[in-house]
Parts: C-alpha cells; structure tokens; sequence
C-alpha cells in the first residue's frame, strides 16, 4: 500500500486524456460497465489474454529521467574525427530550441492536407531548393530515410531508367562509404542484381552494368575529376549516380555540372546532430526527365480557388496506395523534421555563410596535413576536402589508443590505416592535439607557420557556378528574423500542439516533453555511430532494454531496432523469411498472400523483397475471407512464403479469425507477418507473437510515442520469434551478432530518438500500456456511437464495435448533395481540425482514430463539428443551401477572402465561425482550398529565382 510520502507516477494520467468520470460517462454511452467489459467484448475470445506484458506500475517523470540519466552516463563522448558519412555539427540555437525542440514542428503529420501544411511544405520546398542548388540537378524530393537507403533506391532507379537493358550489374566504387555498400549487397540480393565492388581506376569493360555510383569526395578523402568515367558509362547507355558531401559541393563542381544522372547524400552535416546515426535527412536529386521514377516526396507549387500560389506534395500518383505491388519504392515516410532542420541550416547561414563553413573546413584539414607531412606521416591524398587517409602500419593501434586517451576517436580503416575527418567544429586547438597524438616524441608544428597553406581542391574541379541565390537564403540572418520566420511558418500549420488529429492507421497520440528532453542530451546526440563499443555502454544498455520491453509488448522473442521506418522494418521482416525459408533449403518459396485491404507498402515491399503477390479477397465485413485464403494457400502451397496481415485489419476491427489465418498459412508452409501499424489497440491486451505471428515490425513513431515530425523520422524495429531470430538484421559495426543484411546504414537506426519510447514504456508500465491500449478503443468506440446516425459506420466486430479506429461511410451523400469526403475534410479545417484519413482503405470514407490521449471535451469538440457538417449537408439536401455555392465546396475560408467581397449566398459568420466556441481561438487557413491537377500539370518544386522577387 502506498504512502502518503511515496512519489507519485502521475504520467499516466497526464498520458491519458479522458478523467474517470468521464471514462464512466462514455462507457454508459456505450452500455458498458467497465474498461475490461468493453474490451472483452471487442477482442476475440481466442486471443484475449494472450500478452504477456508483466503488470506493475511505471516510474515517475523525474524518476525515469533520472534513470536514462544514469545510462546515458554510461556513453563516452570523445571528440570525433571518424567521418565516413557523419560529421560533428553545430546546431544554430534558434534552430534548437525553435524547430528541433518545437512541438509546432515536431508534432506535426505528413503534409498530405496541403491548405494547413504550408508551413512545413514551405520550408520542404527550401530542402529540395537548396539540394537542388548545390547538387546542380533539375529536381530534388523531399528527402529520403539516409545515405545507404538512398543510395540503394539509386540503384533500382538506374535499373528501371538505364537504356542497357541487357545488363544485370550495378557498379559501387569501393571508395563508397562501407556502410553504403553493405546496405545496397541487402537491397541488390533478392531482385538478382549483381552488385560487383571495385576500384574505378582498374575498370575497362563496362558493358555489362545498368549503372554505377561513386563517393564525391572518396570515403577516404580523394577529391578526384569523374567526368571520364560518367562519359565511360554513359556510352553503353548505364546512368550514374554521385553520393555527393553537400558541405563539400559549395567549392566543388556539383554532379549535375559533370553529367551525373543523379546525385544522393545525407543533409546530417547541416545543423543536425550525429545521434549514433540517426535520424538524418538524406536527398535524392536527379534530371527534370526522370522526376515520375524518383523514390519519395515532392513538394510542388499550385495554385488555390483564388488562384494564389499554395504548396503542396506533387505527383501522389507514384506512391504506393496507387501503385502497391508495381510502386517504384515502398517508402511512404521521409525525414521531415531533418529535411527542415537542414534547410534551415541553409537559411541561417546562407550561401555566403556555408562556403565560409566549408573554407574554414578544407583550410584547417591542409593545415593539418602540412603538419603531419613535417612529422612524417604524410597522407595518401594529393587532393582532398575535410578528409585524410594515413598508411601506419604497425603503429595504428599504438596511434588508435593514443589518440583516445586524449580525448579523440579516430577512423578505424584497417589493421594497417586510419583516417581523419575535420567538420565545422574544428579548432586549432583541435589540429594541435591531432598532430601530438602523431609526433611521437617530436616538436609539434608551428601552426602559425603553417596558417598560409595553399588549398589543395584542384582548380579543375572548384565550383564556379553560383548557388542559393533565392530570396529566403539572403534575408534572414538575425536571430531575430529567424525566429519570426519560423514563428511564421509555424502559425500556418495544424499540428498536434494546437488540435487533435483524427487519422485512422496513423495514431497521432502525445508526445510528451518529459520523453523528448532526452534527444538533446549530448551523450544521445553527439555520439558517432562507429565510436568504439566501449564508448557506446549507455545506448548498449538502453537498446538492450528497450528490445527487452518491445518484446514483452509484442509477444516476440526478439527484437532487431536498426530499421529506420515502417517501410523499412517490413522489408527486414520479409527478408528475415525469405532467409529462413532459404536456410531450410526452400529458397524457392517466393508467394506472399496479401489481403486487398492491406497498406499500400506490403505489397511495395514483398517486390523488393524478391517475392510475388497474390491478393486474397475480404469479406463484406472488411474481414479476410477464409475461403478464399484457404484456396489459394492450397493453391500455391509448394511456393508459399508468407502471408502479410494488418491487426487489428486495416477496416478497424479485430477479425475474430487470426487465429484460423494463422493456422492455414502455417499448415501450408508459410510464415505469417503481422503488420503493427495498428498495435495501439493491442498492448497488453493480445499479443501478435503469442497468437500466430511470426514477425512483425513496429511503428514507434505511432504507438509508441516517437512523434511523426511533418512526415518523419519513423522508427520501425521488427520482432521475431526464436526461429527467426538468427535472421535479423545485422552491421559491420555496433556489437550486433550477424555483420550481413543491413537495411540501415546505422547500426541501430535512428538511434538518437529511441529515448523516448524507453521513456515511454518505463512510465507507462505494465499496468498504463494496457490501460491506454483500453482507452484508445473506448475513445474509437465513443465517437462511432456518437457519429452513427449521421454517418453510417462502414465496418464493426462483435456486438457492434470497433477496434481503436472507426471508419464512416460518406458516399451515400453524394447523390443527394453532390458533396464527397474531400468536401467535408477541407470543411473541418474551418472547425479548427486536420481531418481524418481520406479513402483509405475505402474511396469514399473518412477513417478516424482519435487515440487514448484526447480527452472527452476534444472528442466532443470533433464530433460536434462532424454533427454540424452533416447538418449543412441535410441544408444542401434539402435545397436550402445551394448546391455548388456552399461552406463545404468552398471549404476552407480564408481571412483574406472573408474581408473582401463576400459573394456567397450563405453568411461570413457561417463560414469562418460555424460553432460559437470558435470565436475564442479561430486557426486561419492561410491558403483556400488547392487545385492538384493544376499543380500536376504545371510542376514547379524549387523556390522561385531572385528574379522573381524583384519583378
């Protein structure tokens, strides 16, 4: 029994949104007696009580700080010189504390509303100009998970675009990053792309690749002119790719000035901390040409109703929702919050200001070049940027454990090499420290002497084209001004600091501050993820747990956290059964079930994964349908590999069949990958592992906390079971058992931000994760009781219920208004919300979740909002609204409309103030309703030039 003088854990409470008294008014709406009488009536009776989550009571916010604390403690922080893709950065401080640290920013969704997404989307736009800029290419999307990934992505681009149809083989400089090269070996494997590794200078025959990429500058420093080798590749009609440092663009040619096809990198080293790898923004830039094959988001201008340019994401015909099994990519995140972070790196600095960066940079790596050279050890490089290779033979472990008794980590080439990377953050006293390591007894150079030492970038290839010489990089150099920028662009946003988001499949639920304080912490953030192992012990211990916790969550036995997003931990866990399968000496087991109801990414993913899809059907009620299932797992029962479910299933509800669909797979040889996109209606309640599963990825950017940042970063580990385990994903570095088949080029992802489901889970408990498991169903199920006799709910389980979402049909309206589900999404922006998912996984429908973090007062705010739309749509039924002039077809309003000529046939009031309570805190659309065909049409993804603004 507790004490008066016990801590009190009151995060739950502070997690939860709806108090006991209003969690019994809901349950009496909806006839229950208790929170364990409603559950037990919406999950099935053949999985209920299958978690084996352990009870208990979570820590306390401080008390749980306190501990990450101590663990964090336990990592090392030395000065990094390591480089090979991450470098040490500053963070400019208004950045910090007004976009990283910003729940305006950090809470936002993906910007598929585009008319409350301006803010986001216009500084997207900066991201793709300013890549665009400095990799000399037409067009740049919106960023991609991180330089491996991308690079991977490269090479199926070059696959489908090259003109060598004959080939089969992909050529990766083996001055590419390792890292890189590991993560396109995974990619290449199951589509039998031949990947050959070699030095480009020992090339003669290229006939027999599609394509190609090389390192500008080289992993070990080389700065060298490839204009002869993009020419070699070009003549047997193969495109090439350039993994470009942007840093390093700003003084030297960009790709797209030398005849590259596309250039990719990572934006980490502008402004975003190195977090153990994790999460950076990587880009993708390529020709005007190729722009319907590139992988990821586009940011596009269009126009709105009043012909005022708005932004939004272009060309959505490519993802795969549309796509599925034919889609060029299964990525459906990118990483937003890092693109903007990067972008606004930009804008602070601006173009004067990086290539100041860079100078400092490349003058300080000469520097300490020249000094080394007097000490006799010269570098491998002749030409180089920030990055120096040395040959030290037997000296290099005497020179490793040298340099980190003061204090700095250098690169591990080989037994024999080592390297040396300078970043923004280098100091002269830092060059110093790095020439005593080596003196070896000698007089330290003069730095002063050496101050004058001629660059060493080849005239030949320095950058004499011009770069960000758009607007928004050449106005705001104050901290003031920044700030009032991103206040600006901010105030244009919904996010979840300002109202719930309802979007059903997404769970847009608290993140609370007490799990984001961790991010920042420097043993967190400023820790390289190829440190030694020992100076890594706090995230050793943090991941260990965390998986430990995952597990207990899930069922599973155990866990792999390297995958960086949803998309990338169902394609780990179908690698994991295809290896399996492989193993077994059934390799030739390539058919993957998968219900027409699925996410667009299964099928994405099960092509990338080598496999074929077969679609089985589903029921009226949205159900997989047994028959059906059973018929083709028979059918194709020699080759069958799996079977990729979503559960609770995509409709919103628990199939009382698992079960059973678990059991026909298995019988046929196959495994079963259960989808956790849908996981906040099952912890501590069911648990995938226990009833069938065999893996399952996770969306801890969902149920478990991590926020959705505008559209990224994702964190998506996978859970095995015991027979799959031996198939995770592994590294080269990091400690992790298997050094094959990464997915990510980090060894643990996007390390930096797994604090905060440690946190999470930590405070929660056993007890809290059930209960908001609990809540997040009632809240579901309060709304489709009080939404029903307006708008039918499509599909419902036992006794009439559904899982943590509910989906409304909204297509009987259209007869008798001609108003559709996009009419009443953009209506809802005018109550102040950011509407539901639209028509998925039905066109028509709006798919709600209002997750265990709302509380009553907000859930009946929306749904008074949706009762009053429903009302102005029995106006426009019954002819007292017109039925092409009304709020919802003219939905949103803006302020700028509202105060000119008002032309309409209903009131201003009735636009802009349709329920009284909106008078108080009004959110002003800054953009009407957006033309997407126009923008389609008339694509335009980078800031206007400077032209356009003196015009």
């Amino acid at each position: 029994m507790k004490t008066p003088f016990d801590t009190r854990n009151e995060f739950i409470a502070r997690h939860i949104g709806p108090r006991d008294a209003d969690t019994r008014a809901m349950l009496e709406t909806l006839g229950y007696a208790s929170l364990d009488a409603l559950t037990d009536s919406v999950v099935p009776g053949s999985i209920r009580g299958s978690s084996v989550l352990p009870a208990g009571e979570g820590l306390g916010e401080a008390e749980a700080l306190a501990m990450l604390r101590g663990i964090a403690d336990r990592n090392s922080v030395l000065r990094s010189f390591i480089g090979q893709g991450y470098y040490n950065t500053h963070t400019p401080a208004p950045i910090l504390r007004n976009l990283l640290e910003n729940p305006a920013w950090y809470t936002a969704y993906t910007p598929y509303q585009p008319e409350i997404s301006q803010g986001r989307l216009e500084a997207l736009l900066n991201f793709q100009t300013l890549v665009s800029d400095l990799t000399g290419m037409e067009i740049a999307n919106a960023s991609l998970l991180d330089e491996g990934t991308a690079v991977a992505e490269a090479m199926t681009f070059c696959k489908r675009l090259s003109k060598n149809k004959a080939a089969n083989a992909f050529f990766v400089s083996n001055h590419c990053h390792p890292q890189t090269i590991d993560v396109v070996r995974t990619r290449a494997e199951p589509l039998g792309i031949e990947v050959v590794v070699g030095d480009e200078g020992d090339l003669a025959d290229v006939s027999k690749f599609f394509g190609a990429v090389f390192q500008y500058p080289a992993t070990n420093g080389d700065v060298v002119d490839l204009r002869a080798l993009v020419e070699k590749f070009h003549a047997v009609n193969a495109l090439v790719a350039v993994s470009a440092d942007l840093l390093a663009l700003t003084l030297l040619t960009p790709p797209g000035e030398f005849g590259a096809d596309l250039a990719i990198g990572s934006a980490q080293r502008f402004g975003v901390p190195l977090g153990f790898g994790g999460p950076h923004a990587a880009y993708f830039a390529t020709k005007d040409a190729f722009k319907r094959d590139m992988p990821g988001r586009v940011v596009g201008i269009s126009i709105d109703r009043h012909g005022q340019p708005a932004y939004r994401l272009a060309m959505q015909t490519r993802e795969q929702h549309i796509r599925r099994e034919k889609a060029t990519s299964n990525i459906c995140t990118a990483q937003v919050l890092l693109a903007n972070i990067a972008s606004m790196y930009a804008v602070y600095h601006g173009p004067e200001g990086l290539q100041a960066i860079a100078e400092r940079t490349h003058a300080l790596t000469a520097i300490l070049a020249a000094g080394l050279a007097q000490l006799g050890v010269k570098a491998e490089q002749a030409a180089f940027f920030d990055t120096l290779s040395f040959a030290t033979g037997d000296r290099t472990a005497t020179l490793h454990a040298k340099a980190r008794e003061a204090g700095i980590n250098l690169r591990e080439i080989d037994a024999t090499h080592l390297g040396v990377s300078l970043d923004e953050t280098a100091t002269r006293a830092d060059v110093e420290a790095l020439w005593s390591v080596f003196a070896d007894g000698k007089q330290v150079p003069d730095f002063d002497a050496l101050s004058s030492t001629d660059a060493t970038l080849p005239k030949a290839l320095r950058r004499t084209s011009k770069f960000l010489q758009h607007a928004v990089f050449n106005r705001y150099r104050s901290e003031t001004e920044l700030m009032r920028y991103l206040r600006k662009l901010a105030d244009y946003d919904l996010a979840l600091d300002r109202t719930m988001i309802p979007l059903g499949s997404c769970t847009m639920k608290l993140n609370a501050a007490s799990e984001m304080i961790p991010v920042t912490w420097p043993e967190f953030g400023a820790l390289h993820p190829f440190a030694p192992v020992a100076q890594s012990q706090g995230y050793a211990q943090m991941t260990r747990e965390l998986e430990a916790m995952l597990c207990e969550a899930t069922g599973y036995d155990a866990v792999s956290l390297q995958p960086n997003a949803g998309s990338q931990g169902e394609y780990a866990g179908l690698l994991a059964i295809r290896a399996y399968h492989a193993s077994r000496g059934e390799g030739h087991r390539d058919v993957c079930l998968i219900p027409s109801s699925a996410h667009g990414t299964n099928p994405a993913t099960a092509n990338m994964a080598g496999m074929r899809v077969v679609v089985t059907a589903c029921d009226a009620r949205g159900n997989v349908d047994l028959g059906d299932l059973r018929a083709k797992a028979a059918q194709h029962a020699d080759k069958l590999a799996a079977i990729m479910i979503t559960y609770p299933s995509t409709h919103g509800v628990f199939e009382e069949g698992v079960r059973e669909i678990c059991d026909i797979v298995h019988s046929h040889g196959g495994q079963v990958y259960i989808d956790g996109a849908n996981m906040n209606a099952m912890v501590g309640l069911c648990a995938p592992g226990q009833f069938g599963g065999d893996v399952s990825h996770l969306n801890l950017h969902k149920t478990f906390c991590i926020p959705h940042g505008g559209g990224g970063p994702g964190v998506g580990p996978i859970g095995v079971k015991s027979h799959l385990a031996p198939f995770l994903p592994g590294h080269r570095t990091g400690g992790l058992a298997r050094n094959e088949g990464a997915v990510s080029a980090a060894p643990y992802g996007s390390a930096s931000i797994l604090p905060i489901t440690w946190m999470y889970i930590r405070m929660m408990g056993g007890d809290g994760l059930r209960r908001a498991s609990q809540m997040a169903i009632l809240n579901a199920n309060y709304i489709a009781r009080r939404l029903e006799t307006h708008y039918p709910v499509l599909y419902a389980g036992h006794e009439g219920l559904v899982a943590h979402e509910c989906i409304l049909d909204l297509r009987p309206l259209k007869d008798g208004s001609g108003l559709g589900v996009e009419d009443v999404a953009k209506r809802l922006i005018d109550f102040g919300f950011h509407a539901p998912t639209m028509s998925f996984p039905v066109a028509g429908t709006l798919m709600i979740e209002p997750t265990e973090s709302e509380s009553k007062e907000e859930l009946d705010r929306f749904c008074d909002a949706m009762i009053a739309i429903r009302d102005e749509i029995r106006a426009v039924e019954a002819g007292t609204l017109d039925r092409e002039d009304n709020p919802l077809r003219n939905a949103p309003h803006t302020a700028h409309e509202v105060v000119g000529e008002w032309t309409h046939p209903y009131s201003r009031e009735m636009a802009v103030y349709p329920l009284k309570s909106l008078v108080a805190g009004k959110y002003w659309p800054p953009v009407a309703r957006v033309d997407n065909v126009y923008g389609d049409r008339n694509l335009v993804c980078a800031c206007p030039p400077m032209e356009a603004y003196a015009e």
